[in-house]
């Protein structure tokens, strides 16, 4: 029982870690997915494969090599020189993912609140900074409320889009794209890039826990977890017309299909874009304490400053942008990860 319960926890983390803006609006799914059509779940099936397995490798791995760090973890990857070229480049993915979430904000005051984007991203900057002074306890206890939400949510949504009479033609189309040759890459690229960014919590994770199979059995199970959200969120997303057209398509659904709950999904996806960014922003400090030894809140303004002048761009156009790019950039990552043979105690 205590082993299960590990798991759970393990799990959790895992879920909550890879879960940011993108997964919860619906936007990153469309991006890499659903704009593909049937083709689009094909890619999702291998994409949770890749979840399970190769989330599942970095946390056995770390605590094997006994990795405290995800800079330890990359060394063991990429070598000790290699390694400080791949550290820059996640401060680098930080950043633009940061910014990416605060544009986010903006974009769910904007296009579902009919407010001023700037209102959502100056609004989510005084709370992340208030979060910063105070501690992270408060955004832990967010994420163990809203992620557990967002999974009932999807799989709510995704009842509703089975049981419509369109839903099976819906599913089965295959759009055409100028750029179909992405749906091959994309389960590659899209779980290359969220667990290079997960590993900045993966790592530490695993490295406190003593029971192997722990680990490996809530490795799993956040992987299996992950899949479905993904296959949910992608089932409900088919019954959109024109889905690429939207910032936040699963709130359009929501308005559509049951617009009791709306406002309290469009709370959840604020929340999730909230700690992202405060994520994100933590991430980036703890990893610039290594170079700048000054005062926290100089680092955290100058970081602040940095994600606030990206975020004038549009959220949708940040993220269909960046986030395949860093895919690829991350490419490398996953094939020495699949490369690294089993080191078991």
């Amino acid at each position: 029982m205590k082993k299960l319960s590990g798991a759970f926890q393990i799990a959790a983390v895992y879920v909550g870690t890879v879960i940011g803006a993108g997964f919860a609006t619906g936007r990153e799914i469309v991006e890499f997915f659903t704009r593909f059509g049937f083709i689009g779940f094909i890619a999702i099936l291998f994409s949770g494969y890749l979840f399970i397995t190769m989330g599942t490798r970095i946390m056995l791995k770390s605590h094997d090599i006994k990795a405290k760090s995800f800079e330890q973890f990359n060394e063991y990857l990429f070598g000790k020189w290699f390694s400080k070229f791949m550290n820059i480049m996640m401060m680098v993915m930080l950043i633009g993912v940061s910014a990416v979430m605060l544009s986010g904000a903006g974009a769910v005051f904007h296009e579902q609140l009919m407010m001023p984007k700037q209102l959502g991203v100056l609004l989510t900057i005084v709370l992340g900074f208030i979060t910063m002074m105070v501690g992270m306890k408060g955004l832990f206890a967010v994420n163990t409320l809203v992620v557990p939400l967002m999974i009932m949510f999807n799989l709510f949504l995704m009842t509703y889009s089975v049981s419509d009479d369109r839903f099976l033609e819906a599913f089965l189309n295959i759009p055409p794209v100028d750029d179909g040759w992405k749906s091959v890459v994309a389960p590659f690229s899209y779980v290359a890039f969220n667990l290079a960014m997960a590993q900045a919590v993966l790592v530490p994770v695993a490295s406190e826990v003593k029971d192997r199979q722990v680990i490996k059995y809530g490795g799993y199970l956040g992987g299996f977890f992950l899949s479905l959200i993904l296959i949910s969120s992608h089932m409900t997303l088919v019954m959109i017309p024109d889905v690429t057209l939207y910032e936040i398509p699963m709130a359009v659904v929501m308005k559509s299909f049951v617009a009791g709950f709306y406002y309290l999904y469009i709370l959840i996806i604020y929340g999730e874009i909230f700690t992202s960014v405060i994520g994100g922003v933590f991430g980036l400090e703890k990893q610039l304490g290594g170079y700048w030894k000054g005062p926290s809140i100089i680092t955290f303004i100058g970081i602040f400053t940095v994600i606030y002048s990206l975020s004038f761009f549009e959220y949708s156009e940040l993220l269909s942008y960046l986030y395949p790019l860093f895919g690829y950039l991350s490419l490398m990552f996953l094939v020495l990860l699949w490369m690294k043979q089993d080191d078991k105690k």
